[in-house]
């Protein structure tokens, strides 16, 4: 095997590239593009979203055309009522100037209502959709991508990183739009009336948008700095809500709370220097902003009142549509730090929608043979998790499981007995050797299908919240009741869910916590039973039972296990007597194999396993 300077493996001898070379290379091109993604470039991404929606979209874009142009004919509105106001003599006639003012009010105040809800309703569904594609792919990420990334950063990138994202879209870039179109409308109205005052303005406009892009670029790496903070925040927070009773066991509420309170005021400081330093360019762009306000009013006014070369109604419009234009372009100066904010959250959006699973069905997947035998392969594998390459978990191991055979994996702690399920299932891959299920590399096959072959029990099965029926149904999709209940009585746990208040219906809450530990575990059980595959993991399956239930389980196990390849780690003895063969792990290898009473005789390592676990009864 090829390996670089620093231990890890980066191609196995079959020329895949290892878990290890992959895993530098993934986080390596995400901190490029954490490094390069100073501009607008995540945002883009978005555009198919939109697309998706282009009715709402087209409709939200019509509306915000009509309100820009009802804002600026108010303007004209207003030089009717100054220029020709003294010349009207009857009521009627200052009635159809009002009207028209009224009229295009009319038409602003529907169209920004038009506008407000279509913009903010494609805001909410893009949102939505991102979210939904978002938690599908993280769902299918192996579990070498979990090791560094806790699940409350990734919380935190779908909550308060779409929650930006939803404000930008649905309102943020409107709002950027319209003052564009606002900005653009005004200057053109306003080289109609003035050319001479506007090539003023013109001029004034580099003034201020040279600081707003410059600026800018650093209000996005600030940003994306804060929610970095706020993401770490939030996972130190998820982790001592998920070990809550352990927290609290061991007294300490007030180091986690402390460790808590460190990274928010770390996110608070990164949040304060970006509000320090947008607040520095809010005041910079109405500085310059009422300055050259101030030399366009005096302009006007010598035109006015000395040159008579402008009526008293054009330089009221002049000067109101050069306060529209002003005031759109401040606004477009506070827009921009929120959009650069947003293309900051889109940015650590769009890395995990770009992170590529390592574990991944090939392009051409293999079709595993039917009706599936359930033969269990394992050559000369060596497996080492990432980080611990000078440590592998698995070196050198090789099993052979007949279809149908019952085999326990016996052996001491770190012996790579779990290491053994994981490659089965296929969370990780090899670093060298093959596993396989029924003569296919599982590498050649769609991990999908080939787990649909195997039914886990594990040591602390986790639960959901919602119904114990639920939790059973979890197992196979399409289940019916009559199967949810054949299951249950299998794994002895139909009697205490009929006792619950609502049955099989009764709501379990988080994790199931409102069950005690066996009554967890059966429920586990029952959930293996109903997916009918023809491989049975159990790891450590009966561990949480008292003897009477461990003694009902077993029998039920008994009965499960026929014409089922099963694979079995266990300590109690009970489970071991029932196995087929049991195979000694220790150092990732297997150094026995054979019957109870014949690896007793032998003395060796299962015979010492045995009486120090099971004392008398494994004489």
């Amino acid at each position: 095997m090829a390996t670089n300077n620093s231990g890890d493996a980066r191609v196995a001898n079959n020329g895949r590239p290892s878990l290890g070379g992959l895993m530098k290379d993934a986080f390596r091109v995400d901190a490029w593009r954490r490094e390069r993604g100073r501009d607008l470039r995540p945002l883009r991404r978005l555009i198919p979203f939109v697309r998706a929606h282009r009715v709402d979209a087209i409709l939200g874009a019509i509306f915000l055309t009509i309100s820009t142009v009802s804002l600026l004919s108010l303007t004209l509105g207003i030089r009717m009522v100054t220029d020709q106001g003294p010349q009207v003599h009857d009521h009627a006639g200052l009635l159809r100037v009002f009207a028209l003012l009224g009229g295009a009010a009319v038409v602003l105040a529907l169209a920004t209502g038009l506008r407000m809800y279509f913009l903010y309703k494609l805001g909410e569904r893009v949102v939505a959709d991102l979210r939904q594609v978002v938690f599908r792919h993280v769902l299918g990420l192996d579990l070498t991508h979990f090791l560094t990334l806790r699940t409350g950063e990734v919380l935190s990138r779908m909550t308060t990183d779409m929650t930006i994202v939803e404000g930008t879209v649905g309102n943020v870039i409107p709002v950027a739009l319209r003052n564009s179109l606002t900005l653009l409308g005004s200057l053109s109205l306003l080289v109609i009336l003035s050319a001479r005052f506007t090539l003023l303005v013109l001029v004034l406009i580099p003034l201020l948008l040279t600081p707003l892009l410059l600026i800018g670029r650093h209000m996005q790496r600030l940003s994306v700095r804060a929610q970095d903070r706020f993401a770490e925040a939030v996972g130190y927070a998820g982790e001592g809500l998920e070990a809550l009773e352990t927290v609290q066991a061991f007294g300490q509420e007030d180091e986690v709370s402390a460790r808590f309170d460190r990274a928010i005021e770390s996110a608070f400081v990164a949040s304060r220097a970006q509000i320090r330093v947008s607040g520095l360019m809010s005041s910079l762009m109405i500085s310059l902003i009422f300055a050259g306000m101030l030399v366009l009013l005096y302009q006007s006014a010598v035109a006015v009142i000395f040159d008579h070369t402008m009526s008293p109604g054009a330089l009221l419009q002049l000067l109101i549509l050069a306060l529209v234009a002003a005031n759109a372009l401040k606004d477009l100066s506070e827009v921009w730090s929120q959009i650069q904010k947003a293309s900051g959250a889109a940015q650590r959006i769009i890395a995990m929608l770009d992170t590529q699973p390592v574990i991944a069905a090939p392009a051409h997947p293999l079709a595993l043979p039917s009706p599936a035998r359930g033969e269990i392969d394992f050559e000369q594998v060596r497996f080492a998790y990432p980080g611990r390459s000078d440590m592998p978990a698995l070196n050198g191991f090789s099993l052979h499981v007949r279809p149908g055979e019952r085999v326990a994996l016996v052996g001491p702690s770190g012996a790579g007995k779990s290491t053994v399920f994981r490659l089965l299932l296929r969370f990780y891959d090899p670093d060298a050797g093959v596993v396989s299920i029924d003569g296919v590399d599982l590498r050649e096959a769609d991990p999908r299908r080939t787990r649909d072959r195997m039914a886990l029990v594990a040591q602390d099965a986790p639960l959901f919240s919602g119904s114990a029926a639920d939790n059973i149904a979890f197992g196979r999709r399409g289940a019916g009741a009559a199967d949810i209940r054949v299951a249950a009585r299998a794994a002895q746990a139909e009697g205490f869910l009929d006792a619950l208040p609502d049955g099989f219906d009764t709501l379990v809450g988080e994790r199931a916590k409102t069950l005690s530990g066996g009554q967890r575990q059966r429920v586990a059980i029952a959930r293996a039973l109903i997916r009918q595959s023809p491989i049975l993991l159990l790891d450590e399956a009966t561990s949480a039972l008292d003897a009477e239930n461990e003694r009902l389980v077993q029998h039920a196990l008994h009965g499960a296990m026929e014409g089922r390849t099963t694979l079995v780690i266990a300590h109690r003895l009970a489970t071991v007597l029932e196995a087929d063969r049991i195979v000694v792990m220790d150092a990732g290898r297997v150094v026995e194999e054979g019957r109870h009473a014949d690896l007793l005789a032998r003395g060796g390592l299962y015979a010492r396993l045995a009486r120090l676990q099971f004392g008398a009864e494994a004489a």
